[in-house]
């Protein structure tokens, strides 16, 4: 029995990245051997177990075939006789076929090491073409590298989004890789490829309505910012008709922070660009409308993404971010309770007239600041 750390830690161990988590295949154990040894099963659909002391995944080495569409539609076999390299043939791209023994050699017989050192993602075997997922992993894998596609690999890619692989895939595994690619280092280059690959549409049939110059400039100065994955996704629908932006998010299965956020944006971005101009009624309208009140950490994230998407459209938005952080603080200094206590016949009413006149306070007292 030998144990070999494969994948993803001994690719970014190699381009000097911090390693997360470590994968182990086994080879030449059975079930039985893996149990005996204290090893503790997990795996549903293949040998999987986790170790006695670390908890660490321990997978034994097999090979799968293909028997129906989709990412599902595999038949695995794992047994003693499995090798290392036969593992790693059925992996997705070579810098992910790569492996280190117990004595800490480099074992690569698919020239990962060489696509690492080229900055090229490149498909192991024709098998690629047997799991739509992997058209995603591609996309994910450039956001996070920015790395190139290689021609072959980029034509197989293409080749998928044509038969129909692609349309197999489920919700759920699209979500999960869009939303890791949004959160990447080089979100844009996801689209990019997606795009190239002409699998974006596919995928994504809303993104027609998107203005994608004007979105992935916007997503790149959200990822500047560090923004987090729901002021990202917002960014992408600026402009957008929310009608649109609910069926793409329903379509993805996004979060319901990742949804509101954009359709937030998508209503309410044009009375964002106006709200320098804003009288003291009209911003507390926005900030009603927007459930700031009661969401003000939202109302901020809606801030940035707003902030971005216009400056994609060379906006300068400085004055409305001010304005209306001032007016949510000014009117959020309210005491409500008070109010309600002193207007019991007409709470909503006092309530919203008390947030106008502290806005418009704060704005004059601003404005009488600058003289």
């Amino acid at each position: 029995m030998k144990i070999y750390v494969v994948g993803g830690a001994v690719r970014d161990e190699l381009l000097g990245r911090a390693v997360k988590d470590r994968d182990y295949v086994v080879v030449g154990a059975t079930p039985e051997e893996m149990v005996a040894r204290g090893f503790k099963p997990v795996g549903k659909d293949f040998p999987v177990f986790l170790h006695p002391d670390t908890a660490e995944e321990h997978a034994l080495a097999r090979t799968e075939r293909k028997t129906a569409r989709g990412y599902t539609g595999f038949q695995f076999h794992a047994a003693p006789d499995v090798t290392l390299e036969q593992d790693l043939a059925r992996r997705d791209l070579t810098i992910n076929a790569l492996a280190r023994d117990e004595q800490g050699n480099l074992i690569d017989p698919y020239g990962g090491l060489a696509d690492l050192r080229a900055g090229i993602l490149r498909h192991v075997s024709p098998a690629f073409l047997e799991d739509p997922v992997r058209v995603l992993r591609v996309a994910r894998f450039a956001a996070r590298f920015d790395f190139t596609v290689a021609p072959e690999t980029m034509a197989l890619m293409r080749e998928m989004a044509h038969n129909g692989e692609v349309d197999a895939l489920v919700p759920e595994r699209v979500w999960q890789e869009y939303a890791k690619g949004l959160m990447e280092t080089h979100p844009v280059r996801m689209f990019e490829v997606l795009r190239e690959c002409e699998a974006l549409l596919k995928v994504l049939p809303e993104w027609a309505a998107v203005d994608e110059a004007h979105a992935l400039a916007a997503l790149r100065l959200a990822a500047d910012a560090d923004a987090p994955l729901a002021v990202r996704y917002a960014v992408l629908w600026f402009g957008v008709a929310p009608d649109i932006v609910a069926a793409a998010s329903e379509r993805l299965r996004a979060p319901n922070e990742c949804r509101d956020l954009a359709l937030l944006l998508a209503r309410h971005g044009a009375s964002l660009s106006d709200a320098a101009r804003f009288d003291a009624a009209a911003k507390v309208s926005l900030l009603q409308q927007t459930d700031a009140f009661r969401r003000p950490e939202r109302f901020g994230q809606l801030l940035q993404a707003f902030a971005c998407a216009a400056r994609a459209r060379g906006k300068s938005v400085e004055r409305e971010m001010a304005c209306m952080d001032e007016a949510l603080r000014a009117a959020r200094a309210v005491d409500a309770g008070s109010v309600a206590k002193a207007h019991p016949d007409r709470v909503p009413e006092a309530v919203r007239a008390a947030r106008i006149a502290a806005v418009e306070q704060a704005a004059t007292g601003s404005a009488d600041g600058l003289r």
